[in-house]
């Protein structure tokens, strides 16, 4: 019986992905907190996991004719979505910094926990392996 890592190893590995790209994303919004004119950007994980889910369990909705309507939620596809600020500043950056800030610390005590999680998927499928 072979075994199917996409099922041993669940949605761990999509999650892990979408952390090291939300982590990118919080990082070049950190870094133009002072351009004039940029507009902070995020990806929304809640939708990219929730596709990542219907891809695996195969229940997702597909577009079989051009006339059906998208019903896929912006941003579930990976793209970038602006955010909206609480307070724009007057040269229209929309980046908050503290706020980012306290988003990637978040984000990187996520991608840490998704981390252990794919590790103890590991060391549970060599567990098995060697017959313990």
């Amino acid at each position: 019986m072979a075994i199917s890592f996409d099922n041993a190893l669940g949605i761990h590995e999509q999650a892990l992905q979408t952390r090291v790209r939300r982590a990118e994303v919080l990082a070049n919004n950190l870094a133009n907190a002072d351009t004039p004119g940029y507009k902070a950007r995020d990806v929304d994980f809640r939708a990219m996991m929730q596709k990542a889910q219907e891809s695996m369990s195969g229940l997702a909705m597909a577009t079989t004719h051009n006339g059906h309507m998208d019903t896929s939620q912006p941003g579930s596809d990976g793209e970038l979505l602006y955010r909206t600020p609480h307070q724009p500043s007057i040269d229209g950056n929309t980046v908050d910094a503290q706020a980012e800030q306290s988003r990637f610390m978040r984000n990187a005590m996520d991608y840490q926990a998704s981390f252990q999680f794919l590790s103890s998927k590991f060391a549970g499928l060599t567990k098995a392996l060697k017959g313990e």
